[in-house]
């Protein structure tokens, strides 16, 4: 694989990053087994337990986010976190600006923080980790600033784990890729 196969990787995993925020916010007003009127369309995660359908966007991004750090490094992946926490507070509903902005900003920096000095032990071992804590983050940043309580957290770090957990095969294959091609990470 040469650098600009990597570099195009790249690129399409930022694009897929950016493209997770507002994916969760048309998801959150247009699709789910229950839409609550003034409220969000919501999705079973588990049994008797449902979440908004956003959550799995979040919980895509945070994956991603860690594939745009693979192959384009550590200053894209944080450039790609502040572009997309202005993007997540332009296209938040005015009520929850500040929430969303700030659980994307700190969820997905949690998420850095653990994937940086991990992935080179282990992709699946890094995206495991990192995606837990920055799902956790954000899920906890994002309902205490939005609505001063912590009641739904349960179904949101399930519905952002949900996706966590589907990426980890993948995750093992890429890893397996890009050892038999000799590309480590950037």
């Amino acid at each position: 694989m040469n650098g600009s196969t990597r570099r195009v990787e790249g690129l399409l995993c930022l694009a897929g990053f950016g493209l997770c925020i507002p994916a969760a916010n048309w998801l959150i007003g247009h699709v789910g087994t229950v839409c609550v009127p003034q409220g969000p369309c919501l999705i079973p995660v588990a049994p008797g337990l449902l979440a908004p359908s956003g959550v799995l966007m979040i919980g895509l991004a945070l994956v991603l986010r860690d594939l745009v750090q693979r192959r384009l490094g550590l200053a894209w992946s944080a450039l790609a976190i502040l572009a997309g926490a202005a993007l997540s507070a332009l296209l938040a509903p005015p009520a929850l600006v500040l929430a969303s902005a700030a659980a994307f900003l700190l969820g997905e920096a949690a998420d850095l923080a653990v994937y940086t000095p991990l992935q080179r032990r282990g992709l699946v071992l890094a995206v495991a980790a990192s995606g837990a804590l920055g799902l956790v983050v954000d899920s906890l940043v994002f309902l205490w600033l939005a609505f001063q309580s912590l009641d739904f957290l349960a179904g949101q770090v399930i519905g952002k784990a949900w996706m966590v957990l589907l990426s980890l095969p993948v995750m093992h294959w890429l890893r397996r890729r890009d050892a038999r091609l000799g590309l480590a990470p950037a």
